[in-house]
């Protein structure tokens, strides 16, 4: 099994409804997200992924996050934009469309979101 990632940046705002320890008020973090990507198998070229293919693909995920309301964007206008939640987000959608572009070659493994240094979610499925 290969595996790569790689870590993507943007800086955004969020309100977690319902909290009462702070967080419920608007606040913004300069989030990193960490993409685990796998295959059993390499490309043409040796490779699971070509790094800006990867970069490519988060961005048509995630990109629209950069610089906005996280709370403005489906789904996070019906759910709270937790570490937790984005992470998931992020691996399901990136898995969907690592699917319509390569096949079942290569997959998700695990994604982790970043609020800061010293805080992050982790997201997988079995």
């Amino acid at each position: 099994m290969f595996t790569v990632f790689k870590d993507f940046k943007f800086s955004a705002a969020h309100q977690v409804r319902g909290h009462t320890g702070g967080c419920q008020n608007l606040h913004g973090h300069n989030y990193r997200v960490r993409l685990f990507l796998s295959a059993t198998e390499l490309n043409e070229l040796g490779m699971v992924i070509d790094f800006s293919d990867l970069k490519a693909l988060v961005n048509d995920v995630a990109g629209h996050f950069d610089h906005q309301l996280i709370n403005d964007h489906p789904p996070f206008d019906r759910i709270n934009p937790t570490a937790e939640l984005l992470a998931q987000f992020v691996y399901r959608e990136c898995r969907n469309k690592l699917a319509e572009r390569h096949g079942s070659r290569v997959s998700v493994e695990k994604v982790e979101v970043w609020e800061n240094d010293t805080s992050c979610a982790t997201y997988r499925e079995p």
